[in-house]
C-alpha cells in the first residue's frame, strides 16, 4: 500500500532546532516533487506551503522560513528531510509532507507531524 510517513516533530523552546522527516513507500515511483505543508490553526484545513524541492534540485521556501529551514532530498530512499533552525512560537503547527508524482492522481499526503516551540 501507498503511504507517505513523517516524523521527527515534538516540542522546542524558541530558538532551538527540529529535523523532520518524510518517507515515500517503495512503490511510490517516479516523484517529481516533495513538499512540507504545515496546518497552524486548529480546525481550519487550510495548509501552508512551507518548503519544496523537485527532482531536478531546485528548492522553494515560503517568506516566513527562509534562512531558517532547509529542506533537503534523498531520491535513493524517497525521503525528503526539513532542517528547523531559529524555531520560533509561530512555526507551532501540524507538519505534512506531500508528494508529487508524473502518474495521473498520484498525490500523497502523510498523516502530519506535530511541532510545538514554547517555552
Amino acid at each position: 500500500q501507498a503511504q507517505v510517513v513523517e516524523s521527527g516533530g515534538g516540542l522546542v523552546q524558541p530558538g532551538g532546532s527540529l529535523r523532520l522527516s518524510c518517507v515515500a513507500s517503495p512503490n511510490i515511483s517516479r516523484i517529481f516533487l516533495m513538499s512540507w505543508y504545515r496546518q497552524t490553526t486548529p480546525g481550519n484545513p487550510q495548509r501552508e506551503l512551507v518548503a519544496q524541492s523537485l527532482s531536478g534540485g531546485g528548492t522553494t521556501y515560503a517568506d516566513s522560513v527562509k534562512g531558517r529551514f532547509t529542506i533537503s532530498r534523498d531520491s535513493t530512499k524517497n525521503a525528503v528531510y526539513l532542517q528547523m533552525n531559529s524555531l520560533k512560537p509561530e512555526d507551532t503547527a501540524i507538519y505534512y509532507c506531500k508528494v508529487d508524482t508524473f502518474v495521473h492522481g498520484g498525490v500523497y499526503w502523510g498523516q502530519g507531524t506535530q511541532v510545538t516551540v514554547s517555552s
